[in-house]
């Protein structure tokens, strides 16, 4: 329970359980994400009672979060904050997830509020002589976003998100998957309650693809503004991955700040020349080593545009229109850049 190897990776609602799997620090390296899908031996977990989870007290750091739209950078991002001594970045815990999907099946509002608390206490607790955890949760987990900032009164947040032009390249670019991927959103958003109004079903089915990426983008958008709006922009700020990507060293410094987590300029110097912004985020989708960067996120979103061009252009025009008339800015405020 004091050791952060141990990942508080999943919650059993009906035992009233976390499982733990042993996950050290150069598994979590070697993961994409902390998912079934990329952790190793995760039939091999322990369960223990959430009575007995209540008792212990281990020792915890502060935790921040990078919430985020997808395709976004947000996993380079927080492989970023994987820094021994400093900070330890996790990469979508499932367990958070686990709150979504329980809510969805009618949870007891009380209850879940105690087990998002103990989640938040047992991804907290620090790998080694690190000083802080940055959780990077999935993007579905964002209507937990209030929620879990207003019960950690001291932790900051990020909030990541992709130009809408870069946002729908990258659907166009995962082909048939990224096109279900967005109608999976778009479902999920109206089960949570905060995909954008103004279209009837029948409408939502008349959308095309890329139409149905652009609302998912817009309702994570109008949900980032009311983050920013509840929670306020002290502790709450905004980026984009265009700037992100120009503005490596600028960006990791302004999170230093915002994080509490005082690098110097030789550290932040080693993160930015460091795996998270040389090799590609989604290790085990490519070759590993495959050098990933600014130029070549540039060099494949020109690809796509030379392919979708058209589409992307006339979406990108249209979710406009959408954000106007329905009073939703495309400039949040609250940058952190």
């Amino acid at each position: 329970m004091s050791d952060a190897r141990y990942l508080a990776h999943r919650y059993d609602e009906a035992n009233d359980a976390f499982r733990f799997l042993s996950v050290p620090r150069d598994v979590h390296r070697q993961c994409t994400f902390i998912t079934d899908e990329h952790l190793p031996d995760v039939d091999q977990f322990q369960a223990v009672p959430r009575s007995e989870v209540a008792q212990a007290s281990p020792t915890t750091a502060p935790i921040h979060f990078i919430f985020h739209s997808a395709y976004c950078c947000s996993t380079m991002l927080a492989r970023a904050f994987d820094i021994e001594g400093v900070s330890m970045g996790l990469k979508e815990p499932v367990v958070l997830n686990d709150m979504i999907g329980w809510r969805r099946r009618g949870a007891d509002a009380n209850r879940q509020r105690e087990v998002i608390e103990q989640s938040l206490t047992l991804l907290s607790r620090p790998f080694g002589e690190d000083r802080a955890v940055i959780i990077k949760p999935s993007n579905i987990c964002n209507p937990l976003a209030i929620e879990m900032l207003r019960s950690r009164p001291d932790a900051k947040a990020l909030l990541l998100y992709a130009p809408i032009e870069g946002f729908l390249k990258s659907i166009a670019k995962k082909e048939m998957w990224g096109r279900i991927w967005v109608r999976d959103v778009l479902i999920g958003t109206l089960k949570d309650g905060y995909a954008i109004g103004g279209f009837s079903n029948d409408e939502l089915l008349q959308l095309t693809d890329l139409q149905v990426a652009a609302i998912g983008w817009l309702s994570q958008h109008a949900l980032f503004a009311k983050i920013i709006k509840e929670i306020g922009p002290d502790r709450v700020k905004t980026l984009d991955s265009d700037t992100f990507l120009a503005q490596s060293p600028e960006t990791i410094t302004a999170l230093s700040r915002l994080y509490g987590l005082e690098l110097n300029e030789a550290e932040i110097d080693n993160v930015v020349q460091g795996p998270a912004f040389t090799s590609h985020s989604k290790l085990d989708q490519v070759k590993r080593g495959e050098v990933f960067d600014a130029k070549v996120r540039e060099q494949e979103q020109l690809k796509v545009a030379q392919a979708h061009g058209a589409e992307i252009e006339m979406v990108a025009t249209w979710t406009k229109a959408v954000a106007e008339s329905q009073g939703i800015e495309f400039s949040i405020g609250s940058r952190l850049l």
